[in-house]
């Protein structure tokens, strides 16, 4: 498991601001931006109510979601799937990416129910960039090329001033 920072109460206020609702299983803040806000919260993945919770990565910052949604609503997801269908190695590295995620997510305990499962549509898909963009902002660059890519694609949201 990547490291990450205890979730403070002023942590957890910016987060319920930024979901518009509290923040539900959260075990710690993967990613800040360089000015320290939360943008990126690691998961458990069992719920306190005991939903299984794949996604142990959860994008926050509503700058990111936006740009996140606007790439989805542009067809990247579909380019891009295209695209791990075309190309082996791209497609290697994303597999790659998935076994990274699920052994993440397993350092905070095994889920039957989504065993071998990780999030955003790895491996063989990409059906949710949000996903893919938070787990590479929560591990850094390398780990998955398609959520690099994406990021990438969004820059410095925090920046904007839209």
């Amino acid at each position: 498991m990547h490291s990450f920072d205890q979730m403070t109460d002023a942590d957890a206020a910016v987060i319920t601001e930024q979901l518009g609702r509290p923040p539900r299983g959260v075990v710690g803040i993967a990613w800040r931006t360089p000015t320290g806000e939360p943008g990126v919260v690691v998961t458990e993945p069992r719920l306190d109510d005991g939903t299984p919770f794949p996604t142990l990565y959860y994008l926050t910052h509503p700058k990111a979601v936006a740009a996140c949604s606007t790439l989805e609503a542009n067809g990247v997801m579909a380019e891009m799937t295209q695209r791990l269908a075309d190309d082996p190695a791209l497609s290697a590295a994303y597999y790659r990416a998935h076994e990274s995620y699920l052994s993440d997510r397993e350092t905070l305990g095994e889920v039957e129910e989504i065993q071998g499962v990780s999030a955003g549509g790895m491996p063989s898909r990409v059906k949710c960039l949000h996903v893919l963009v938070a787990h590479a902002l929560a591990v850094g660059p390398g780990v998955n090329p398609l959520g690099d890519e994406a990021v990438a694609m969004i820059g410095n949201f925090w920046e904007s001033h839209e």
